[in-house]
């Protein structure tokens, strides 16, 4: 307890951080304690479950309150509180600009840097660095793939884990923002060879007694919800933090998703960069025509505008399965998804993360799109996989099974460059430069 002689409405009701409440099954109490013991943590029982249908509380012997349970639970007895919501004015405004007419980039490959060398893009090494992320020695993959992994001890499991979030998509409409929220971090788990199995959140708004933020926030926890009753990832905890404002103004609001997914097979582990000279390069998904939201039309056009991009949350479901069946038959030497800044920035990425070597590639993909959409759009459910040529059959009856396209776009190629529909052409040394530079050097300048 925080203090001494708390009453039993203040034991109740206080909201003390860093405690958790651990059901145990009958039989394992001295198997938790010794658990919590050893990392020097307290841990006391406080209580059991029973079949009264009632929460009862007792003190010093005396029962000092009784509850039905069902009055405590959202979607039971407990009250809604309904505030009121409106539909943000700046919709009208932000819905209404017409990319079509953007001017495209006069050069491909200083777009491409630009995009690079963006906070939200480029390497952040400098940050998790200066952490020991391989504590314990479980780490399996380390920061800088699509997920996280750590594996547990004592089986042949791991654990993948990923946060995600893009507080332009929630800003441009609130409820794909929430459920690409979810979509995302459980794409990059899944790229890691793992099943999404559960979410914490991490909600971020300003005033919600503005009817238009209340807005935002109602249709954000809405796409949320329905993302994983998708993917069927429950909500084991989080936190909204509201009131997030300056004078010029509320935050974009952002919902922070972290994702957990699990790995049966050690050995199904997979990495986000390529690998061999000479694999090929295919899609799952496809690319739409989107640019809304995209870190390319904020960063080379300065513009949050257009809709975000949508999502079916179904076909979403497929393409997860497609590709942890590939993952899972020894098909896939990488895997990767489109997110910000769009096919151009994922495959560039994926050639020069790996930590042995850089390595290159060449793609050329046919769409009728404009050029800058087709690299720079955030098309959601895509991944990019690389491939042993034998194999490639295997993949796309996978693909067809799970009614999802899969095309080759290209071939990894061990030339130093990375080459795109003749559009792109850019050094890899180039690359890693902006992207491994870009927080450091901003780092030094505000120092």
């Amino acid at each position: 307890l925080r203090e001494p002689n708390m009453s039993p409405y203040e034991i109740m009701l206080s909201e003390s951080q860093e405690r958790m409440l651990v059901v145990v099954r009958r039989g394992f109490e001295e198997e938790v304690k010794a658990i919590f013991k050893k990392w020097e943590l307290n841990c006391v029982e406080v209580g059991k479950v029973t079949d009264t249908k009632d929460l009862q509380l007792f003190m010093d012997g005396k029962k000092v309150g009784k509850v039905p349970a069902w009055d405590l639970v959202l979607g039971g007895g407990a009250p809604v509180y309904e505030r009121e919501t409106k539909e943000p004015e700046y919709f009208k405004e932000v819905r209404n600009v017409d990319l079509k007419i953007l001017p495209e980039p006069k050069n491909y490959n200083e777009a491409l840097l630009k995009l690079l060398s963006s906070h939200n893009i480029a390497d952040r090494s400098w940050i998790y660095r200066q952490y020991d992320y391989s504590v314990r020695t479980n780490t399996a993959v380390p920061p800088g793939s699509s997920s996280a992994v750590i594996r547990i001890k004592g089986t042949n499991k791991a654990i993948a884990t990923k946060t995600d979030g893009n507080g332009r998509y929630t800003y441009l409409n609130p409820y794909r923002g929430g459920a690409i929220a979810v979509a995302e971090s459980a794409r990059n788990v899944v790229c890691s060879g793992a099943k999404p199995i559960a979410i914490t959140n991490c909600l971020n708004f300003g005033n919600p007694y503005d009817p238009e933020i209340y807005y935002q926030f109602k249709n954000t926890v809405l796409g949320i919800g329905d993302a994983c009753r998708a993917f069927d990832t429950p909500v084991t905890g989080g936190n909204v933090s509201f009131y997030n404002e300056s004078p010029s103004g509320a935050i974009y609001p952002t919902p922070v998703i972290g994702m957990v997914g699990l790995i049966n097979d050690v050995s199904h582990i997979t990495t986000s960069w390529f690998k061999n000279d000479g694999d090929f390069i295919m899609m799952l998904g496809t690319i739409k025509g989107e640019l809304g939201g995209s870190e390319y039309l904020k960063l080379v056009h300065n513009l949050v505008a257009g809709d975000a991009p949508t999502i079916d949350l179904p076909f979403e479901k497929r393409v997860h399965n497609a590709c942890l069946e590939a993952i899972r038959k020894g098909i896939v030497n990488s895997a990767t998804d489109i997110s910000d800044g769009g096919l151009a920035v994922a495959i560039a990425e994926a050639c020069i993360s790996n930590p042995d070597k850089p390595i290159g590639a060449s793609i050329y993909i046919s769409r009728k799109l404009r050029n800058d959409v087709l690299f720079f759009g955030e098309s959601q459910s895509v991944i990019i996989l690389t491939i042993n040529e034998n194999r490639l059959l295997e993949m796309e009856r996978i693909a067809s099974k799970n009614i999802i396209p899969c095309v080759t776009i290209g071939r990894v190629k061990d030339n130093g460059r990375l080459r795109m529909n003749r559009i792109i052409d850019v050094s890899l040394d180039e690359i890693k430069t902006v992207y491994t530079n870009a927080i450091p050097d901003a780092m030094k300048m505000t120092i």
